[in-house]
Parts: C-alpha cells; structure tokens; sequence
C-alpha cells in the first residue's frame, strides 16, 4: 500500500515537473498569439482609413522601425550578438521574401476576390501547414498528443471563424490558401535562424517586408493616411507585429515550428475576446466552443513529455545560454560569471536521454520503431 502511494506521488511530481517545464517553454508562443492575436481587432479599427495593402505596409514598418529603436537602446548592455550569422542569411532571405512579401500580396489578392468568413476560415490552415512542413520536411517528431491537440485547436479555429453560407473553393480563396502556405514556410524558415538575436530577426523582416508592402501599395495608387491612423498603425504594428514576432522567434528556438504554430493559432481566440470588449455582445455558442476546444489542444501540448536516448552532432553557434548540460564549456576570455551570457561556442558530440523538445540543440531524426512517450 505504501509502495503503491509513493509510485502514485512520484508520477504526481513528475507531470508537475513537465507541466512546468512545458509551460515555461510554451510562453512566449502563447504571449505572441496574445499580442497578435489582440492586434487584429485594432488593425480592423484603421481599415477604413487607408487601403489593405499599405495598412499591412505599415504595420510592418511599425513593427520594424520599433524593434529598431529598441536594438539601438540596448546595444551597449545586451549579452545577446546583434548580427546574424553569415550562413543563416538564405534562410532569413527566404523567410522575408515569403512571409512578407509574397504572403501579404497574396492575402490582398484573395480579399479582394472572397468574403471576409471565408478568408478568416481559411487562415487556419497556416497552422496546419506549418505542422505538416515541419513534421514531413524537416523531420521535426511529433506524438500522438501533439497531433491531437494540433487537430483540436485548429478545430476550435475553424468553429470560431465558420460561416454557414461562407462559399465554396474559389479562385480567392486558392490565393488565401497560397497565403497561408507562404506564412507555413516562414514560420520553418525563421526556425533555421532562431539561434540567433530574436529582436534583430524580427526587426529585419518588419522593415523589409514594410519597406516592400508600402511601396507596393503607393504604386498602386494608394495614399497616406492622416497623421492620427497614420501614427495608431505604427503603435500597433511594433506591439501586435513587432513585439509578437520577436517572441514568436524565441518560441522557435524552443519548441520547433510545429509546437509554435499550434500554440499561435489560438491567436483568433484572442482576437474575438478583445473584438468582444470593443463591440460588446454575448459570446456566441460556438465561442464557448472553440475555446474548450483550443484549451484542450493547448492542454494536451502542455502535457507532451518526449525523451529517449538521443546523440548531439558538433556544433557551434552563439545564442542566449545558461551553464545546464548542453552547456558545459570553458571561457577563452574574461567571464563575469553572470547568466545568463551569449557568445561563439561549441558544443562537442554527446549521447544521453532526457525530455526535450525540437529546440536549437534537439534537431534530430527519429529511428523506426522508437518506443512512444509516456
């Protein structure tokens, strides 16, 4: 008997252990849903005073000239390197040149053909995509909760934003889904680069991406807004985009695309509790809904505890880092001993077994056959 309550307190402390651990981990994915998530209903405020394209111009640029602005601030006290590693830039590249430039336009396009219900259902599909292409293309793992909770809170998305006269499959809907791809393939991109300073990451993509979608749009005959909205899109692009996408990048770095994705995409969630204090109204059936749904997925992530007998490859790059087991290296220069610290360093191979998610150091395949986690 007493055996058996110290088995069962055990067990007890262990999914403590991971419930704390995976929370800890998942924040900044869920902080960047948050914001991003509370920025749609504010970015819908401005629509009316200037057009799609150039409001999405702005509010990049807004998340761009903000994260800027900060990086200048802190240049002289940061421990984390403010540049990014020569063989990362493809990948940056990419992730630009996708997510915001090619996705954007897109998205434009497909509005101008499709109603707004389904355009905002169809925007659920940039998380499964992102979990397809990092589970098919860069061989992130993913267990039979992670897939459960993915499906329950893309669900929960689909029941949030679900019209029942919303069309059918139309050309503007195929360009919301190209859409949709695009962002899938930024968000695995960005994870390429996630070791590297997450504000500087975000930063370049805001003003590049800005820089693009606005001279994009005063090509195409729009104008600028007064000074008022003008000012108001800046704010909530460096909070709802900048900051968001800051701590989106530091997610990546933590939890793999995947993961990330599937806690972002209760962003929606977010956005209709705040469109809702805005535009008071009693919550629908189908909000209580997908919120039980989107709870569940989130849930069922947090309750993921993935550990075997894995092998570390060599491995040198620089990134924010405490002294724990992956990180047990002398200093070939002065140390102050604070952590945590961000310098050039390398780790040596190295074989053992503990949970850990597909972070910057946990990049691996899977062999056949492996056993599934508890």
């Amino acid at each position: 008997m007493l055996q058996a309550r110290r088995a069962a307190l055990s067990r007890r402390r262990a999914l403590c252990s991971t419930l704390r651990m995976s929370l800890r981990s998942a924040s900044p994915a869920l902080a960047a849903a948050l914001l991003f998530g509370a920025s749609t209903p504010f970015a819908k405020l401005l629509v009316g005073e200037m057009a799609p394209l150039l409001l999405a111009g702005l509010l990049y640029l807004g998340s761009g000239a903000g994260l800027a602005i900060v990086l200048l601030a802190r240049r002289s006290r940061s421990a984390e390197p403010t540049r990014i590693a020569r063989g990362d830039w493809p990948w940056l590249a990419g992730a630009i040149a996708f997510g915001g430039v090619f996705g954007p336009a897109l998205l434009m396009a497909g509005l101008a053909l499709a109603d707004g219900a389904t355009a905002a259902l169809l925007l659920n599909v940039e998380g499964v995509l992102t979990a397809v292409i990092a589970w098919v293309v860069f061989r992130e793992n993913a267990d039979r909760r992670v897939v459960l909770g993915m499906a329950a809170i893309v669900a929960g998305g689909v029941l949030l934003s679900w019209e029942p006269n919303a069309g059918a499959l139309s050309a503007g809907a195929l360009l919301v889904v190209g859409a949709c791809l695009c962002w899938a393939i930024d968000n695995n991109l960005t994870r390429k680069v996630s070791a590297n300073d997450p504000m500087l990451v975000a930063c370049l993509k805001g003003l590049v991406a800005g820089a693009c979608n606005s001279a994009l749009a005063l090509a195409s005959g729009a104008a600028l807004p007064a000074a008022a909205p003008l000012a108001a899109s800046l704010v909530v692009g460096f909070l709802g985009y900048g900051l968001s996408l800051t701590l989106f990048v530091v997610a990546l770095r933590t939890l793999g695309s995947a993961r990330t994705g599937a806690y972002f995409s209760v962003a929606p969630l977010v956005g209709v509790v705040v469109s809702l204090a805005l535009w008071p109204q009693p919550p629908s059936a189908a909000f209580w809904a997908a919120a039980a749904l989107m709870a569940l997925g989130v849930w069922l992530h947090l309750r993921e505890r993935h550990s075997h007998l894995h092998t570390h490859e060599p491995l040198e790059h620089a990134h924010r880092h405490r002294h724990d087991e992956h990180h047990r290296h002398a200093h070939d220069f002065a140390w102050d001993g604070r952590e945590p610290h961000a310098h050039l360093h390398r780790h040596e191979a190295l074989t053992h077994a503990h949970a850990h998610y597909p972070d910057i150091h946990h990049r691996h395949g899977h062999a056949r056959g492996e056993p599934a986690q508890p």
